[in-house]
């Protein structure tokens, strides 16, 4: 709305022509982002912890969580408030990209809100139906694949990129490709996050992370200059999705002043499945959906966990790992749990710094 508002007044006053900038208004979301969280978190833990608002650990998870039970959740509300209301006031809303990564984000966090409160406010331990849940993952991917289909630019395409290599391609051509495709993205990508939210600031640290990777290609594909130098696919208008990258870090980094252990509110699936719903789609927008598996290294190792397990439980009445999803395994290996996350986000950062290489790397 900034934008909109002031950029227009820059012949009476240059220095609004600063709104021209992406570089600009990305560090002004960012610093919106964390001044939202910092100054909104404190009162809404506070309403959380009134309206008794808690969560309740699983019976079979690991015993040392039980000292968690009672702590307020639904805190992913506090991430959405972060990351709309900056990309609402610092990024241009006419552009296909916003419209389309709001959408995502808000329709994710709001089944991740319903499962939320179906548990902790109407107390079924279990939540939405699974079947529902999907369900609306699916429905999301359909809509959001369609618009990309049928009303993004003409230069968009239905192609994605394959990592380290140039002048080739993956073209899907037919809707009745492409969809699938996203769809499994998208449901992918929301899950996956989805289950590694299970220690403090885990989830909320590797999805920054992890969007600051898309924050630098989302501007390098906007610009004609920088992507026809790194030889990626240019996509006019996409560097304003920069702008909510910048205040999706901003929000998770300040979410963490209150997730870091011990936590004080955990995201819930509200968070979870927003933020990786929004990671799918930024994959999918800036043709890179291929990159997930690096840049969202340690959430791919996190479903594949829990895929093994139940697989080898299933068909050889075995367990691979100690416990499932893979963090689990390593607390039950005897690593306390701030160690397990450290190092996790380690892993994290250099996915992403290999990600980013991938520009060179060719």
């Amino acid at each position: 709305m900034l934008y909109h508002l002031l950029y227009p007044l820059t012949d009476k006053i240059s220095y609004f022509n600063l709104f021209k900038y992406i570089t600009f208004r990305s560090a002004a979301a960012t610093v919106t982002a964390l001044i939202v969280s910092l100054v909104f978190g404190p009162m809404f833990i506070r309403l959380l912890k009134r309206q008794g608002v808690k969560e309740k650990i699983r019976e079979e998870g690991p015993k040392s969580h039980y000292v968690k039970e009672g702590t307020p959740t639904m805190g992913g509300i506090i991430i959405l408030a972060a990351i709309i209301l900056p990309t609402l006031l610092w990024a241009d809303l006419t552009n296909r990209f916003i419209q389309l990564i709001l959408f995502v984000t808000i329709w994710m966090g709001a089944i991740g809100f319903m499962d939320d409160y179906m548990k902790a406010i109407l107390k079924h331990p279990k939540g939405m139906v699974g079947k529902y849940k999907l369900a609306g993952q699916i429905v999301c991917g359909l809509i959001f694949g369609l618009v990309l289909f049928y009303f993004s630019p003409d230069s968009f395409g239905t192609t994605t990129e394959i990592p380290f290599v140039k002048d080739y391609v993956i073209s899907f051509g037919s809707v009745l490709l492409f969809i699938p495709f996203v769809i499994l993205v998208i449901t992918g990508s929301s899950n996956a996050v989805n289950l590694t939210d299970g220690l403090d600031g885990l989830a909320t640290g590797l999805s920054g992370i992890a969007i600051m990777a898309f924050a630098g290609f989302a501007y390098v594909s906007g610009r004609a200059d920088f992507s026809s130098y790194l030889q990626i696919t240019y996509l006019k208008g996409a560097g304003e999705l920069a702008i909510f990258c910048s205040a999706t870090m901003g929000a998770t980094l300040g979410f963490l002043w209150y997730n870091s252990h011990p936590a004080e509110v955990f995201m819930g699936d509200t968070g979870a499945l927003a933020l990786g719903g929004a990671i799918g789609a930024l994959a999918i927008m800036l043709k890179k959906e291929l990159l997930l598996v690096i840049v969202g290294g340690v959430f791919v190792a996190e479903a594949l966990s829990v895929i093994l397990q139940v697989s080898s439980y299933k068909i050889r009445h075995k367990r691979i790992f100690k416990m499932a999803p893979l963090h689990h395994h390593f607390e039950q290996l005897g690593w306390p749990e701030s160690k397990v996350v450290i190092r996790f986000w380690i892993v994290g950062i250099i996915c992403a710094l290999l990600t980013l290489a991938t520009l060179k790397i060719r």
